[in-house]
């Protein structure tokens, strides 16, 4: 539990990212084992790197704490919840390897947050490939003061209903975690070698088929209602297919034969965040999953989050004062248990 003066926090940003700049030892064995690592380059710029492959170029709000508050001063952000880049995540690594690295970066990220402990709260990552280290370890997280956990929407071949990641997100909800789902190791990458397709098409089908695959499977019948699980990115191409889902469920029985009522009736069991960019699918959002599953999520601070956090549902006309409120904090202290 978070003290009174950080659960007033008129502004949560839930969705962003850090990547820790870690000690010398650790760079040294990353680039020679292929592992991520950061490069300072100096001058407030650097790259995230995966071995000696450069694979990101990024700037120092992502691994400097107090430029972190600066830009949080900026924005106007109360509150803002980091978790790890994706590339963190180790998931083709062998799992006691993963298991390292999760634990180096989960302290990293503890490390970060208490630059300003009531400005920044952190969610742990955990080697999703190994279910009883990724328990043990989002428990160990949750002791040592993460609010939850975030998890990529697919583990190889395995999507979020294999037996083995229902498990993990009941032991979840068992401890009081909260699940972000991201995308990540984004499909069909042959067809999209650029413009960043992977990011803008396969992304939003990424978190499309972790929802349906909660749903259609029937996961959702078995998980506790206490498991507190959230998609990023507006839950991707969720809420505008929701109607073509809803039509298949009715009219064929291969697609109703796991999932006993219909898709529609599951919003209630999940969130998404803000991160859509337009006012007319903010709109779409509320009217499908309801202003109480919607959270303000950035993305901050890459290139394709929003880059005025929380502009996109201030500026909304079309939202009351109460579903502003809700957005912007009152439904994240519930995903958060803040």
């Amino acid at each position: 539990m978070m003290d009174e003066g950080a659960t007033q926090a008129a502004v949560i940003d839930m969705h962003s990212h850090f990547f820790p700049a870690m000690d010398a030892a650790y760079r040294a064995r990353a680039e020679a084992e292929g592992l991520p690592w950061l490069r300072d380059d100096g001058a407030g710029h650097g790259f995230i790197m995966q071995g000696a492959k450069t694979f990101r170029p990024v700037d120092d709000i992502l691994w400097d704490p107090a430029r972190r508050v600066e830009a949080l001063d900026e924005q106007g952000i109360d509150l803002q919840i980091i978790c790890a880049t994706p590339i963190m995540f180790g998931y083709s690594r062998p799992a006691e390897q993963a298991l390292d690295c999760a634990r180096r970066f989960n302290d990293e990220a503890l490390a970060f947050c208490n630059h300003a402990p009531h400005r920044m709260k952190a969610l742990a990552q955990v080697p999703l490939q190994d279910i009883d280290l990724s328990c043990a370890e989002v428990s160990r997280a949750m002791e040592t003061g993460h609010l939850g956990v975030q998890i990529g929407n697919h583990m190889g071949l395995r999507n979020l209903d294999d037996e083995g990641i229902l498990t993990f997100l009941t032991h979840c909800a068992e401890v009081g975690a909260a699940v972000l789902v991201h995308p990540w190791d984004m499909m069909a990458r042959e067809r999209m070698p650029q413009y960043m397709l992977p990011w803008l098409v396969a992304m939003p089908a990424e978190t499309q088929l972790s929802i349906l695959s909660l749903i259609l499977s029937g996961a959702f019948e078995r998980l506790p209602r206490s498991l507190r699980i959230c998609f990023g990115h507006g839950g991707g191409s969720f809420a505008f297919l929701l109607g073509r889902v809803e039509n298949a469920w009715k009219h064929r029985d291969i697609v109703r034969v796991d999932c006993p009522n219909p898709p529609s009736s599951y919003v209630d069991r999940f969130f998404v965040d803000s991160a859509v960019f337009d006012p007319r699918a903010l709109s779409l959002l509320v009217d499908v999953m309801g202003e109480d599953r919607i959270l303000l999520g950035s993305d901050h601070p890459f290139p394709l989050g929003e880059q005025d956090i929380g502009a996109l549902v201030r500026e909304h006309d079309g939202l009351s004062a109460t579903q502003k409120a809700k957005i912007f904090s009152g439904n994240a202290r519930t995903f958060l248990n803040l």
